[in-house]
């Protein structure tokens, strides 16, 4: 069970602050479920009630810094995602994305990627599915790495291919 004040990562929804946990649902408060009341970092009115006992799967604990560094640090390692099947790559993006993990996001834009770069070398434009993803995939991870490592998330890319080409 995660605590008050704790900063989570809510698939689908981003990093979100544990504001409170809360008793709902029944007409007395001793037969009710308990309820994280959160309070997602980019939209700060905005509230979200998640069951408590249903947190597996939807909620996770956000990286330390320490976490972050290594994670990026790790990011050659990561292999891209292999996709031959046309019908099943929009479905194999719907699942990375909703699993939140960072190596599967990874591995995601790096096939993104290498198939933009395919694409135009053979005259062909990236396709909308493919930029749809890129960019839902980029803004999850990293807004989860900027909020860890205390970087601006539009800054990500440099901060991360900065700290690659130093590790080399």
């Amino acid at each position: 069970m995660y605590k008050k004040g704790e900063y989570v990562v809510k698939v689908n929804d981003g990093i979100c602050r544990i504001e409170d946990i809360v008793k709902m649902g029944a007409e007395t408060l001793k037969t009710g479920r308990l309820y994280y009341l959160m309070v997602p970092e980019h939209e700060k009115k905005a509230r979200f009630y998640v069951p408590v006992e249903n947190e597996n799967g939807h909620l996770r604990k956000i990286m330390t810094e320490k976490e972050a560094w290594a994670f990026i640090d790790n990011i050659p390692y990561i292999d891209a995602a292999l996709i031959p099947d046309e019908k099943t790559r929009e479905k194999k993006y719907k699942e990375a994305l909703q699993s939140g993990n960072p190596v599967q996001l990874i591995s995601i834009i790096k096939n993104i990627y290498i198939r933009k770069n395919e694409r135009i070398s053979q005259g062909k434009k990236n396709t909308a599915v493919d930029e749809r993803y890129f960019k839902l995939a980029e803004e999850t991870l990293y807004a989860e790495l900027a909020f860890a490592t205390g970087s601006k998330k539009e800054e990500m890319p440099q901060v991360i291919e900065a700290r690659i080409k130093d590790k080399e």
